[in-house]
């Protein structure tokens, strides 16, 4: 019997899975920020930690696994590499590979080894793999370094900014005045202006929120600003699958991420679609079906010439860590 090991390393929990050739679970382990960039040393305790769990539970060692793949938040330039390669293989796993996090949620959403990926929650994230296996990845940085709109972040400054302008006169009359004032509590725009500029109040995240209630009962404003978000996501999409050469290939295009997942009307999804679509016409829009850490698995599964069939695809769509979820320190 042949075990793959995931591993998804995250910002406040790393997971990480051990499963058998059937996609059964035989390990699971749980522990806290895997975010090198966070902090190098938790980073690096927690992601052996999870690792050492999951062994542990399977009666395993490292040498034992045929294949770890590990999906690690801040793995995003070649110095970041240059921290985390010797860091992983600290671990003693004789044959590993590390990627972005953005990348084992595009596989937790696709049966393809290959496809696209957008991720909007706090922040934004996109990125794509080949059939020949060549990634490209945009997002995480910020406006000055070319993103551009979609994440939750981007949506609560559009709503504390509509409502700004609604009530100056240089944009048009919104729903999201109201909403955003009585979702801050203050009693008018100067009031909450005078916070932000004396006070350095910021917008906070849930105002995004409102964008989603405003254009579900019609407000123009807030319906523009979905617009807008979608086309700028499904840009980014596109740019991706241009530069990897995509164009022509059948392949799902994964969303991901809390803004993506509970965005209703789907005024966001379908702008996206559309946009991936002028690019890419047989690309078809899917959600992550799974828990991020099963597409770590299944990307061991692939660099180790493993074609997940069925019966490892509906094992690893039933993995769960809520039980665990206590575990992380």
């Amino acid at each position: 019997m042949k075990f793959y090991m995931g591993v998804d390393a995250g910002g406040s929990k790393t997971y990480c899975l051990l499963v058998n050739e059937k996609g059964e679970t035989v390990g699971r382990g749980v522990s806290g920020n895997g975010n090198h960039q966070t902090n190098p040393l938790d980073a690096e305790k927690n992601i052996a930690s999870a690792c050492s769990n999951a062994l542990r539970e399977a009666g395993l060692k490292p040498a034992e696994v045929e294949f770890a793949y590990f999906g690690l938040a801040g793995a995003d330039r070649e110095p970041d590499y240059v921290i985390l390669r010797p860091m992983i293989a600290k671990l003693g796993f004789p044959r590993h590979a590390i990627a972005c996090d953005t990348m084992i949620a595009m596989r937790a959403g696709t049966d393809r080894s290959y496809g696209a990926v957008v991720i909007s929650g706090t922040g934004f994230n996109a990125a794509a793999r080949n059939r020949a296996g060549e990634e490209l990845q945009y997002g995480g940085f910020g406006y000055l370094f070319g993103d551009g709109q979609g994440s939750g972040r981007d949506m609560a400054n559009f709503a504390f900014r509509s409502a700004v302008r609604a009530w100056d006169g240089r944009g048009r009359p919104t729903l999201l005045h109201d909403m955003v004032l009585e979702t801050t509590g203050f009693a008018s725009v100067p009031d909450m202006l005078d916070a932000a500029l004396d006070e350095g109040y910021a917008p906070p995240l849930h105002l995004a929120e409102l964008i989603f209630r405003a254009a579900g009962q019609g407000d123009e404003v807030a319906v523009g600003i979905l617009a807008e978000q979608g086309v700028e996501l499904g840009n980014a999409a596109a740019a991706l699958i241009q530069r990897l050469g995509m164009e022509n290939e059948e392949f799902d295009v994964v969303l991901g991420g809390s803004v993506l997942a509970k965005s209703v009307p789907a005024i966001m999804q379908d702008a996206l679609a559309k946009r991936v679509r002028l690019t890419a016409p047989q690309a078809k829009i899917t959600r992550i079906t799974m828990e991020p850490v099963a597409g770590a698995v299944l990307s061991a599964m692939d660099q180790a010439g493993i074609q997940a069939g069925t019966q490892v695809m509906n094992n690893l769509n039933t993995v769960s860590f809520d039980d665990l979820k206590g575990d992380a320190r």
